[in-house]
C-alpha cells in the first residue's frame, strides 16, 4: 500500500501526537554513559508562578533549535528543564488569597503557611512547564528540577555554610532596596525603573552663624528629616568658603555640617546636595566617607518613625505633603518645579522602593568577582555572542558591591542560622550571637559548646534571595555538591541562552558561584538574544497591557508556525524582533506566512510521495553521481541537468545551515531554508521533473527523478527539523515508513558533499529561470491563454549564454509552454508583430501572429488605459482642491497621493504595451 499524507495538514493533532510520543518514549533522555562529545544546556528557570509569554516562547525556541541541531550532529545532548520557586511572587499570591479570607500569614503561622505554599505548588506550579511542552521543547523531563527540591535545597545549604565558613558571608546593617508592601528587601532585578511626572522642591537651609543660607533641591522632601549634612563640590568657588561650617536643619533644628565631596555635580541645580545617609545609596557612601550620622526616619511598612518627630506614624507620602506645608509655613520653601524623573518601583509590591538601612545577610563579592574577571581576561571565558556584551559583563563585575541575600519572607530557603536568644532576653536583635550550621542538631551542639547547656536557639526567620539558588543552577541541577556522573560528564554546560536584561543579575551570579565552587566557568558560551517587541515596536509589559499571547497564536496557526516566525525574524545575534499582530482579530500576518509555509511543505511532500510508487528513500537508493551524456537527445544516463542543479543547491543550503547554526546565525539559517524549500524545491524542481514522472516517461529518467526527489525531501526534513520539529517528524515517518522505534529527532543532520556543489551550474539555472519568467510575463502581458503554446526566439551574442539556453531548452519549453524554441546569435529582421523582453543580455521575442487577436487586445488595453486616465484625472482634481487637502486627515491625503502615483505608473505601462500593438 502506498504511504501518503492526508490532504490537509492538521497542526494541532500532529503537534500533540509528537509531543506525547517524545515524552512517553523519553526520546531526549540523556545518558552520560554513552560518552561522546557533550552538549548541555540548562533552561533559564521560569518562575513557578508564571505562564507562557512571548519572551519564553522566543527563548525556548532558540534553545531548542540549537539543542536539536547538536543532537542530530551526534553530540551527547542534555537539555535540563526546571523552575524557580519565586519567593516574592508565590508569597504575594498566597497573601492575596489569605486577605480575601480575612487572614494574614501570621494568623496561620509559618508551618501552616508553608504547607499551603506547597499545596499551591502541587496544584498550580506546573502551569508553565505544561505550557512549555506545547512548544515541543526537546528537554529531558526525567531530570526536571525545582530550586526548592530536595537536591537543590541541599546544594543551597552547602553553598551558604561553605561561604560563611570561608568568611564570605556576613550579617550587617546596611542600605538595601526595601519594599514597604511586601516588607522585604528586594534585589535590583526586582526593581522596575519607571519614569513619572513629579516635582522638585527647593528649600533654604540657614547657615548656623546667621550669615546666609544654602539652597537645596529634592524629589523626596520627607527625607530631609533624616539629613545629617549638606555637600558641595570642593572645586566649586561659590561654596569653598563655607566648607566646614554648619547649617541648621529646618523643622528638626539640628546643626549639620557642610562637607566637600567630589560626587557633587556643581552644574546640577544649585550645586548643593542634602545628604541623607540612611535613605539614599549615594548619600550612604558619602556618609561613610565623611563619618556622618545615619538617622533612619522610616518604619518597614513605609510610615515614619520616632526620628521624624511630629510626623511620626504618617505614611511616607502623607508626610511628604505635610513636611512641604511646614517648610512653607516656616518660610524656607523657595519654589516647586514640575520634574519628570525615574522612580524605582517594586515589581511585586507595585510601590516605590525605599532605600532603607536594615540588618541583612550579605555575600562579599570581591573575591568571587575577581575569579570571574580572571577567567574572562585570561581565557575569554565565557564567550559572549554577540561580543559587544563582553564589555558590559566585565564592567558589571568590576562595579559589583556586596550582595544582600536575605529576604523577609517565609517561602524560600530559610537561612541556616540559629540565634542564641537566651543571650538577648529571648529576642533576635542586631547584636544576638548566632551559629551557622547545616541543621538544628549541629547548631545546638555548637551553641552548647559556646554558651552552655541552657542556651535557647531561634532560627533566622528570613529566606535567601532566589538569585542565590539560581546562581548555583548550572551545577546544582547536575548533582553538586555530590560527584555525580551527570556533573562529571555534562559540566561545564555548553551554551547559556538568555536575555541581555539579566546579564548582571543571573549570568554574573552563576559565573561567580561556579568559579568559586567548581573552579570552572559554568558554560562555554553565553548567547544573548534580544526582545520580542509588539506590533508597534514597543517592549511588551504588563503595565502597558501590550503582550501577545503565544498560546493563542499556537491555537490559531500551530506551534511550528510560531516557532519558525520567531527564529526567522532574528537578524544577527542579539537583535530585537517585532511581532506583527492585529489586536482586533488576534491575527498575525507573519505567523500566518509561516503557517502557509507548513502547508506548502506538506503539499510538496504529498506530491513527492504520490510519485514514488510506494517506495521509500532507502528503497530507491541515493541518486547516481553525474555521468557523461550517453543517450540521444542530450539526456544523461544518471543525473540530469536539473537533478544536478537541485543537489548543488541542496548541499549549498546544508553547508549554509551548518555554518549559521554553529555560529548562532539562527535567523539566517531559517531564511536560507525557507528560500530553498519554497523557491528552489517547490516552485522550480517539482515543476522541472513533472514530465519525467508520467506513466509513459523513460524509466531510467523517472527512477533518477524519484531518487533525487526522495533524497532531497528527506534532507529537507532533517535540515528543517530543529526549527519545525512536529511537521517534519510527521512527514519523515510517512516518507520513510519508519515504525515507532525510530524518530527524525535522532537522525543524523545532513553533511555537505562539496563534490556535488556546482556554482557555475547554479548561475546557469538563474539564467534559465530568468528566461522562463520573462516568457511567462510576456505571455501574461499579451493575454496569451495558458493552454496556447508559443514560439520563442532567444537571441544573444554571448556563446556561453546560448549554450546554457540550449542545454536547458527542454525546461524552457516545458515550463513556459513553448512549442518552437530558437536560440540564435542574430535576429531575422522580418519577424512580424512580436512582443519582446530582456533577461541579462538575452533578448526574448514571442511572435504574436496567429497566437492572439491583436485588434481585440489593443481595444482591451485602450479601454483599460481610458479607465486609468479617468482615475488619474479625478484623483488629481481632489489633490488640487485646497478644501480637501485642508480638511482631510493626513492619512487620507497621503492615500490619495499614493493612489495617483500608482495610477500614473499603470498608465505608463499600458502606453508602453500599446506601442507594441
Amino acid at each position: 500500500m502506498t504511504a501518503n499524507l492526508p490532504p490537509q495538514y492538521d497542526p494541532q493533532a500532529t503537534e500533540a501526537k509528537w509531543q506525547k510520543y517524545w515524552e512517553d518514549n523519553q526520546t531526549f533522555k540523556a545518558d552520560p554513559e554513552k560518552g561522546g562529545e557533550p552538549y548541555c544546556v540548562v533552561i533559564p528557570p521560569p518562575n513557578v508562578t508564571g505562564s507562557l509569554h512571548m519572551g519564553h516562547a522566543f527563548e525556548e525556541t532558540l534553545i531548542d533549535v540549537l539543542v536539536r541541531y547538536h543532537r542530530m550532529t551526534g553530540r551527547n545532548t542534555l537539555w535540563l528543564p526546571g523552575t524557580d520557586h519565586a519567593s516574592i511572587a508565590v508569597q504575594t499570591i498566597l497573601e492575596k488569597q489569605l486577605k480575601a479570607e480575612g487572614k494574614t500569614r501570621h494568623d496561620l503561622g509559618r508551618e501552616k503557611f508553608l504547607e499551603r505554599a506547597w499545596e499551591w505548588k502541587a496544584e498550580s506550579g506546573n502551569t508553565i512547564t505544561n505550557q512549555l511542552r506545547s512548544l515541543g521543547v526537546s528537554v529531558d523531563w526525567s531530570r526536571e528540577r525545582f530550586t526548592m527540591d530536595e537536591g537543590l535545597s541541599a546544594a543551597v545549604l552547602e553553598a551558604f555554610v561553605r561561604l560563611y565558613d570561608e568568611g564570605l558571608i556576613y550579617r550587617g546593617n546596611y542600605l538595601v532596596n526595601w519594599c514597604p508592601a511586601s516588607q522585604s528587601a528586594v534585589s535590583d532585578l526586582e526593581v522596575d525603573q519607571q519614569e513619572v511626572d513629579g516635582h522638585l522642591w527647593h528649600f533654604r537651609y540657614p547657615l548656623t552663624d546667621g550669615s546666609g543660607y544654602l539652597e537645596v533641591a529634592t524629589t523626596r522632601p520627607e527625607t530631609m528629616l533624616g539629613d545629617t549634612g549638606v555637600a558641595v563640590n570642593p572645586e566649586d568657588d561659590r561654596y569653598k568658603h563655607l566648607i566646614g561650617k554648619t547649617v541648621t536643619l529646618p523643622i528638626a533644628n539640628r546643626e549639620i555640617p557642610i562637607i566637600a565631596d567630589e560626587f557633587v555635580d556643581p552644574t546640577f541645580g544649585t550645586g548643593c546636595v542634602k545628604v541623607t545617609p540612611a535613605h539614599d545609596p549615594n548619600d550612604f557612601e558619602m556618609g561613610k566617607r565623611h563619618n556622618l550620622p545615619f538617622i533612619n526616619i522610616m518604619n518597614k511598612d513605609g510610615t515614619l518613625n520616632e526620628n521624624a518627630g511630629d510626623f511620626q506614624g504618617q505614611d511616607r507620602f502623607v508626610a511628604r505633603k505635610n513636611v512641604v506645608k511646614r517648610l512653607e509655613t516656616d518660610g524656607v520653601l523657595v519654589k516647586i518645579e514640575d520634574y519628570k524623573h525615574t522612580v524605582p518601583y517594586s515589581e511585586r509590591g507595585k510601590v516605590p522602593v525605599e532605600p532603607l538601612i536594615s540588618t541583612q545577610w550579605f555575600v562579599k563579592i570581591d573575591p568571587l568577582s575577581q575569579r570571574a574577571l580572571e577567567a574572562l581576561d585570561k581565557s575569554n571565558s565565557p564567550v559572549f555572542v554577540p561580543d559587544r556584551w563582553t564589555k558590559v559583563y566585565r564592567d558589571w563585575l568590576v562595579k559589583l558591591k556586596d550582595w544582600c541575600i536575605s529576604r523577609q519572607l517565609w517561602w524560600g530557603h530559610q537561612i541556616p542560622a540559629w540565634y542564641a536568644v537566651s543571650e538577648t532576653q529571648g529576642e533576635i536583635t542586631d547584636t544576638t550571637p548566632f551559629i551557622v550550621a547545616k541543621n538544628e542538631a549541629e547548631a545546638k551542639e555548637k551553641a552548647t559548646a559556646k554558651f552552655g547547656q541552657d542556651v535557647k536557639l531561634a532560627r533566622d526567620p528570613d529566606v535567601l534571595d532566589t538569585w542565590f539558588s539560581s546562581g548555583l543552577w548550572p551545577f546544582s541541577t547536575l548533582g553538586w555538591p555530590d560527584e555525580t556522573k551527570d556533573l562529571e560528564f555534562y559540566y561545564p554546560t555548553t551554551t547559556l541562552v538568555t536575555g541581555f536584561d539579566i546579564i548582571f543579575f543571573w549570568v554574573a551570579r552563576m559565573t561567580m558561584m561556579a568559579g568559586h565552587f567548581t573552579e570552572k566557568m559554568p558554560f562555554d558560551t553565553v548567547y544573548i538574544h534580544g526582545l520580542v517587541l509588539d506590533e508597534n515596536g514597543q517592549k511588551m509589559s504588563k503595565s502597558k497591557n501590550n503582550g501577545i499571547d503565544p498560546l493563542l497564536l499556537i491555537g490559531k496557526y500551530g506551534t511550528d508556525a510560531l516557532r519558525y516566525t520567531l527564529v526567522k525574524e532574528v537578524v544577527g545575534a542579539g537583535q530585537n524582533i517585532r511581532m506583527e499582530y492585529d489586536r482586533k482579530t488576534d491575527e498575525s500576518k507573519s505567523v500566518e506566512a509561516s503557517r502557509n509555509f507548513t502547508n506548502k511543505l506538506w503539499n510538496a511532500a504529498r506530491f513527492v510521495m504520490m510519485n514514488l510508487e510506494g517506495q521509500t528513500p532507502q528503497q530507491l537508493g541515493s541518486p547516481h553521481p553525474p555521468q557523461p551524456p550517453l543517450t540521444e537527445g542530450g539526456r544523461e544516463e544518471g543525473l540530469e541537468l536539473c537533478d544536478r542543479w537541485i543537489l548543488s543547491r541542496y548541499y549549498q543550503v546544508v553547508q549554509q545551515s551548518c555554518n549559521c547554526l554553529e555560529n548562532y546565525g539562527l535567523g539566517e539559517a531559517a531564511k536560507g531554508l525557507y528560500e530553498f524549500i519554497w523557491g528552489d524545491f517547490c516552485d522550480w524542481y517539482i515543476e522541472l521533473v513533472k514530465s519525467r514522472l508520467q506513466q509513459d516517461a523513460e524509466q531510467n529518467s523517472k527512477k533518477v527523478a524519484q531518487q533525487t526527489f526522495a533524497f532531497v525531501l528527506e534532507g529537507i526534513l532533517k535540515l528543517l527539523h530543529p526549527f519545525m520539529p512536529h511537521i517534519t517528524e510527521e512527514i519523515w515517518h510517512t516518507l520513510t515508513q519508519t515504525g515507532d522505534d525510530q524518530c527524525l529527532a535522532l537522525q543524523a543532520y545532513p553533511e555537505a558533499n562539496a563534490s556535488l556543489i556546482d556554482s557555475d551550474l547554479e548561475q546557469q539555472f538563474e539564467l534559465l529561470f530568468g528566461t522562463i519568467r520573462t516568457i511567462r510575463n510576456l505571455r501574461a502581458d499579451s493575454d496569451i491563454k495558458p493552454s496556447v503554446k508559443v514560439t520563442a526566439i532567444l537571441q544573444s551574442e554571448n556563446e556561453k549564454e546560448r549554450q546554457i539556453i540550449s542545454d536547458g531548452g527542454v525546461y524552457i519549453q516545458d515550463l513556459a509552454k513553448v512549442e518552437n524554441l530558437t536560440v540564435t546569435a542574430s535576429l531575422d529582421t522580418d519577424l512580424g508583430q512580436t512582443i519582446a523582453g530582456v533577461v541579462g543580455t538575452v533578448q526574448v521575442l514571442i511572435p504574436l501572429a496567429g497566437v492572439v487577436d491583436l485588434a481585440a487586445l489593443r481595444a482591451k488595453l485602450e479601454k483599460k488605459l481610458s479607465k486609468v486616465e479617468a482615475e488619474i484625472k479625478h484623483t488629481a482634481a481632489r489633490l488640487t482642491n485646497q478644501k480637501f487637502v485642508d480638511k482631510a486627515t493626513p492619512d487620507v491625503v497621503q492615500g490619495a497621493r499614493d493612489a495617483l502615483a500608482e495610477a500614473q505608473k499603470q498608465a505608463e505601462i499600458l502606453r508602453d504595451r500599446l506601442k507594441v500593438f
